[in-house]
């Protein structure tokens, strides 16, 4: 009859044993926890085989002091495993996708982090139409989203904190790029990220995230339309419009292809 309690204690067990072995990975403590645990296994295993009595109790012994001397060593590993356990590391949501994209939720944070500063900033996501003419304008990047890296693009006075970002496949594809500004008198009220926001929802499907430097509201441009996100629930908000706007795995690769083709066809082209 199976012992549901000693199946319990084992899964336990083998959870704890798992995530002290995951948390320790590629360190110089986990390296030593395995050879400890290796050597270990290796001596109580022969003694056990053989019956030596004696060697088995002294083996006991020195693991114990083993124990105690690989917690004094390796001290600082081992607070940082209890950190992370404490803090439920091991359970956040993933910041990146297998390609390296950015998750909705990731960028969402960050330009909330963004409007708690008051740090202005435009972020406009591609979708169908290429944002590459207006890249031409700013810097290319071609980086990995962060929150740092964001910050340190929107921060005055630095030289990229001046002019829209462009995200294309849940990466940074450009910086400090000039987009076109709106005519639409129901938006002469607005500063010029605003209306530039504005401008280039409408001339693309691109969707454009706006952070104003004033109040650190946050604002959402969409096909030639300005709409304000509530201020308790900007990061929901964010999520959904940026779930939105990114691709998925099917459009990423119909998008690599046509870029593609459209690089083979400037190359084709002849020269003026």
């Amino acid at each position: 009859m199976i012992n549901i309690s000693a199946i319990i204690q084992i899964l336990v067990l083998y959870l704890v044993i798992y995530s002290i072995l995951k948390a320790a990975k590629g360190s110089r403590f986990g390296q030593a926890l395995t050879g400890v645990g290796i050597l270990a296994a290796s001596m109580v295993a022969f003694t056990y085989v053989f019956h030596f009595d004696v060697l088995s109790t002294i083996v006991r012994s020195l693991l114990v002091y083993l124990a105690i001397s690989t917690v004094v060593i390796f001290q600082p590993e081992i607070r940082r495993i209890l950190s992370q356990v404490g803090a439920f590391g091991s359970f956040e949501k993933p910041k990146y996708d297998a390609a390296g994209a950015a998750t909705p939720e990731f960028m969402a944070a960050a330009i909330v982090s963004l409007s708690g500063r008051r740090i202005g900033a435009l972020v406009a996501f591609e979708r169908g139409i290429s944002l590459r003419g207006y890249e031409d304008t700013g810097v290319r990047l071609d980086a990995r989203f962060s929150q740092e890296l964001v910050r340190c693009v929107f921060t005055p006075p630095l030289p990229l904190h001046d002019g829209g970002m462009t995200i294309r496949d849940g990466r940074i594809s450009a910086a400090h790029c000039v987009f076109p500004v709106s005519t639409n008198p129901n938006l002469a009220g607005n500063g010029l990220r605003h209306r530039a926001a504005a401008g280039l929802s409408e001339e693309t499907d691109a969707l454009v995230v706006v952070v104003s430097e004033e109040t650190g509201n946050v604002s959402v441009a969409h096909n030639g339309r300005l709409m304000k996100c509530p201020p308790d629930q900007v990061e929901q908000v964010l999520v959904r419009w940026i779930s939105k706007a990114m691709p998925s795995q099917r459009n990423i690769g119909y998008a690599k292809i046509s870029r593609l083709v459209e690089r083979l066809f400037r190359k084709g082209r002849p020269k003026a």
